[in-house]
């Protein structure tokens, strides 16, 4: 199954994926989000929380 992705063009680093992701998958560094492809468990793409 492929993995969630984050848009970085449209990324601004809010961090609102941060809380929504529900198993913690997500993490902001550098002022962009990223996904530990390791921890997340569904296929969904990140875009305008």
């Amino acid at each position: 199954m492929a993995k969630a992705v984050v848009n970085q063009d449209a990324c601004v680093g809010c961090e609102s994926c941060v809380g929504a992701c529900p198993v913690s998958a997500i993490s902001v560094n550098d002022g962009k989000a990223s996904v530990d492809a390791g921890t997340c468990e569904r296929d969904f793409t990140v875009k305008n929380f």
